[in-house]
């Protein structure tokens, strides 16, 4: 016998709530719409906006408020100063908004701002990373792509895993593609070819009646957008990590997704329940447990990260953290109530000729 969380033959009314669970999601989403509206988008860290980052470590505590007052008159535009670590640690971060200023001459200019407020403070230069301004906007569109492709392939995985109609989602595929092929014909921004993907990916799932991809696709974009809006509130940097997380949570939702999908597809084709939404309900508990042990396991190991693991990868690994809980919670919420409300309307199509 498996490893059971929780008993095999518990019922929780999880379908009862759907209204109320949709509810909250569409409120979350629209708080972090809001917020990148307001902040005119996601706030980019030196990867995709360009500009250079020094990393340095004072021998002696410092406070954040001298720094930023020794490097005030300093040559460094859009200069902001970040504590790394504890307070102990006197280890900090400056962020200049260019990268065309040659790294010697960014050294000499902090040892001069540092000597004329501070006088001879012992510190040491750990690192120095540059990007150019080129360099950030194509990784920025390269990032955007990779979110474009991995819809792109679950929607069609998804049809055919499920609804065995390979061919239909090759048709769906090449919607997809010539829809961007004309969007780049007319050079449009990445971000408006990736909502165009988005918009088609979801049309051709409603007119194809591939609801399994459908719900699929939503629970998706539901997972990134609630981490992106999340991070635009607690005004957290985007940078290359965040975008691995995010294409990590879209694989980890994917499969607690196929999970559930597996069970209401052997439930379906086994006629076992009366109703089509006693058939999800039932299907989402009888996999709570496997879902939980996973979910639960997986948390445990990131928050060690997040706690654990430093500066560096503490933003990767929060976006894991929001990922896991809100792909958990979507394929509960969010994938299989998609599903059962598009087998409730084809219902009343099926009984009379039955």
């Amino acid at each position: 016998m498996g490893l059971h969380l929780i008993r095999h033959d518990i019922n929780i009314n999880f379908i009862g709530n759907r209204y109320l669970m949709l509810a909250l999601s569409g409120l979350l989403i629209l708080a972090g719409l809001v917020s990148l509206t307001l902040k005119g988008g996601p706030r980019y860290g030196i990867d995709f906006a360009g500009g250079t980052i020094i990393q340095v470590r004072f021998e002696k505590p410092v406070t954040l408020e001298k720094i930023e007052t020794s490097l005030a008159q300093a040559d460094m535009p859009g200069l902001v100063v970040q504590r790394m670590g504890a307070e102990g640690d006197s280890e900090f971060l400056l962020r200049t908004a260019t990268s065309e200023i040659p790294t010697e001459t960014l050294r000499k200019t902090i040892d001069e701002a540092f000597k004329t407020s501070m006088g001879d403070v012992g510190y040491s230069v750990q690192r120095v990373e540059m990007v150019g301004p080129k360099v950030g906007a194509d990784l920025r569109s390269k990032a955007l792509e990779a979110l474009f492709y991995s819809v792109l392939i679950i929607s069609i995985y998804i049809s055919g895993r499920f609804e065995k109609r390979w061919m239909v989602a090759g048709l769906m595929a090449a919607a997809l593609f010539g829809g961007i092929f004309v969007l780049k014909f007319f050079d449009m921004p990445m971000g408006i070819m990736i909502m165009a993907a988005v918009v088609i990916a979801l049309g051709m799932s409603f007119y194809l009646k591939l609801n399994y991809a459908l719900g699929a696709i939503v629970a998706c974009v539901h997972d990134v957008l609630i981490p992106v809006g999340i991070f635009s509130m607690l005004n957290i940097e985007f940078d290359l990590t965040v975008v691995a997380a995010l294409l990590t949570i879209t694989g980890y939702s994917l499969n607690d997704t196929i999970i559930v999908y597996d069970r209401i597809r052997e439930n379906v084709n086994n006629k076992k329940y009366k109703t089509m939404e006693e058939t999800v309900n039932r299907s989402i508990n009888q996999t709570l447990s496997r879902t939980l042990l996973t979910s639960c396991t997986t948390l445990i190991t990131v928050l060690c990260l997040y706690l654990l693991g430093g500066h560096v990868i503490r933003d990767f690994a929060l976006a894991l953290l929001i990922g896991i809980v809100v792909g958990t919670y979507s394929s509960i919420f969010i994938a299989s109530p998609i599903l059962l409300g598009f087998k409730l309307k084809a219902a009343p199509e099926v009984a009379p000729a039955a």
